[in-house]
C-alpha cells in the first residue's frame, strides 16, 4: 500500500519515526517533507503536495502531522479528492445522542472514506499513532448509497 507523509516542525521527528515503521511493515512510503527541521516552516508547503498526491493516486493514503493537526487537515481538505480527518487519541471515541460509542477512526473511514489521517503530534505518543494509522489503513470503506452520495458532493 502507498502511504504519503507530510508534517510541519511540530511533527517532524514523529513523521520520520513513522516513515521508517511503515516502510518496515512493507508499505511504500513517500515522504513529502520537510526533510530538515525548521521551527519556522509553513505546513501548507508540505501538506498540500501530500494531499494532491493522495487525491491523484487512487487507493493510497496520507498521514499528516502537526501540533494539533487542525490546520493541516484544513489545508489538505482544500484539495479536491482529499478527505482528511483529525485524530487526537482516546478523546476521539465519542458517545452519540443514542448512547452508542463511536470510534472516530472507524467513522472517518466507514462514513467519509477519509484518505488522509491528520495527527495531533502534541497529543499522542508513538505507540498510539502506530495503532491509529494501522486501524485507519485497515478499515475498509463499505460504500453505501448515502455515504457515496455525500462524499461526491464534497467535490462539486
Amino acid at each position: 500500500m502507498k502511504i504519503y507523509l507530510a508534517t510541519d516542525h511540530a511533527g517532524y521527528e514523529l513523521k520520520n519515526t513513522l516513515r521508517d515503521y511503515l516502510s518496515g511493515l512493507g508499505h511504500e512510503v513517500v515522504d513529502k517533507g520537510p526533510f530538515a527541521f525548521d521551527k519556522e516552516d509553513d505546513y501548507p508547503d508540505f501538506i498540500r503536495p501530500c494531499a494532491e498526491a493522495v487525491a491523484a493516486d487512487a487507493g493510497s493514503f496520507g498521514v499528516i502531522f502537526g501540533g494539533s493537526g487542525q490546520g493541516e487537515a484544513m489545508c489538505a481538505n482544500r484539495v479536491k479528492g482529499a478527505r482528511a480527518g483529525v485524530y487526537y487519541g482516546d478523546l476521539s471515541t465519542q458517545v452519540d445522542s443514542d448512547g452508542k460509542a463511536i470510534d472516530m477512526i472507524t467513522s472517518l473511514r466507514e462514513h467519509n472514506n477519509a484518505n488522509i489521517l491528520s495527527i495531533g503530534a502534541r497529543f499522542l505518543d508513538e505507540e498510539k499513532v502506530k495503532a491509529a494509522i494501522k486501524k485507519f489503513i485497515e478499515t475498509p470503506f463499505p460504500g453505501g448509497e448515502r455515504h457515496v452520495r455525500r462524499i461526491t458532493k464534497l467535490d462539486l
